[in-house]
């Protein structure tokens, strides 16, 4: 994400008045302003780093109970008879076999093969998807590649709720309308009733845990539908928090962020993202290039006993810089030191970085032992997210 910049909620309101298309606030925002607040800006979005509140006390209220999150994924709507023709062109997985109710991890890369937008695409019907992309301009990729094709992409001015932790589901069954189908599992979606106020809800997240996301539309009454999912998850112990609280935690779960961990400089296969390259597929923009590319992953975890890897510090081999921390911070599930470590080349050894010991030096020049992991940290078979208890 983008740095922060630390605004009162009234400075907030002039400063996007005076620049409506630099940035958009949240409709959900007067339930939750404070001026301690610390915004960041994603996907044309400002959205709340921290209200003032204990990140550590969320992230074990979101591992244990139930987390509110008001983020600020923007949907892109992809439309029309040739929407298929699009996305299978665009993205490096297919999108043709994608059922209508179902979600998908997609990345699109660059002629070059490098990674230029990642995201979750979702099918509402046989020609309509949504596409939740990350932070970047996407929307004139997608213009481009879409000439001479009979489809429609535009804003559907969508804002987006996060609702993470192990009780997620059941905060989800006392706000929806109707039963929610035990079929209604992981990257699932479709649209519910909450509180008479139609919305879409995914089975997806950005924590690693159980959880889901609600969709809203331009008809939705933001603020009571806030009201009544805090008030219908009440008897779970729902509460709000900052991106603050989920950030160390998606970390654990080896969730990647587009432009901080990964990059235009980086291949899908460096960021450790290949089995989300398939080749079967007859084109794509990228493929080309992607077949000649160097299949080594660049970016793992790092795992340390006594340091806290942070943005910006280096990783040492040999005495040799080596490496750069893109993201971290101390886990308090593990009670260790856990990042993303991105490798400048592939180690002179054939075995390559994955278990290899190196070394985290503070910006001053304190070393602290390290190992290189992979990810993620824990839970690597997605059991959280599923419902499923860890074994």
């Amino acid at each position: 994400m983008n740095s922060p910049h630390k605004l009162s909620y009234a400075t907030a309101h002039a400063t996007v008045r005076l620049s409506t298309k630099r940035g958009e606030l949240s409709p959900y925002l007067e339930r939750y302003a404070t001026d301690n607040m610390v915004f960041t800006l994603y996907a044309n979005r400002f959205t709340p780093l921290s209200v003032g509140g204990d990140a550590v006390a969320d992230y074990w209220k979101l591992r244990r109970e139930v987390m509110l999150y008001d983020v600020p994924e923007k949907p892109l709507s992809i439309q029309g008879a040739d929407a298929v023709i699009l996305l299978e062109r665009i993205f490096t997985r297919k999108a043709a076999n994608l059922k209508v109710g179902r979600a998908r991890y997609a990345i699109a890369c660059t002629p070059q093969g490098n990674i230029l937008m990642d995201g979750v695409l979702i099918r509402l019907a046989e020609d309509h998807f949504w596409y939740v992309r990350a932070n970047g301009e996407f929307d004139s990729w997608l213009l481009a590649y879409s000439d001479g094709l009979n489809v429609a992409i535009s804003d559907p001015k969508s804002w987006v709720l996060q609702i993470q932790g192990p009780n997620a589901l059941n905060v989800l069954r006392a706000a929806a309308d109707e039963p929610v189908p035990d079929s209604f599992g992981y990257f699932h979606a479709r649209c519910f009733l909450l509180g008479g106020q139609r919305v879409l809800i995914s089975r997806t997240g950005w924590t690693g845990e159980l959880g889901f996301e609600v969709y809203s539309n331009p008809a939705v009454d933001h603020l009571a539908l806030w009201d009544y999912l805090l008030a219908a998850g009440a008897p779970y112990g729902l509460a709000f928090g900052s991106v603050e609280s989920m950030g160390i935690r998606r970390i654990e779960a080896g969730i990647l962020d587009n432009g901080t961990d990964m990059d235009l400089q980086m291949t899908p296969f460096m960021a450790g993202l290949g089995a989300f390259v398939d080749f079967a597929k007859p084109d794509f923009v990228g493929r080309v290039a992607l077949e000649k590319a160097d299949r080594r992953c660049l970016l793992f975890g790092l795992l340390s006993e006594t340091g806290v890897p942070t943005a910006g510090l280096e990783v040492l081999a040999d005495d040799e810089v080596v490496g750069t921390i893109t993201a971290g911070g101390w886990s308090p599930t593990l009670e260790k030191g856990v990042g993303y470590v991105r490798f400048a080349a592939p180690p002179a050894a054939e075995a390559g970085w994955l278990g290899q010991s190196v070394v985290l030096q503070e910006k001053n020049g304190r070393l602290h032992p390290s190992q290189v992991v992979a990810l993620p940290f824990f839970d690597a078979d997605k059991r959280l997210p599923r419902g499923l208890t860890l074994v």
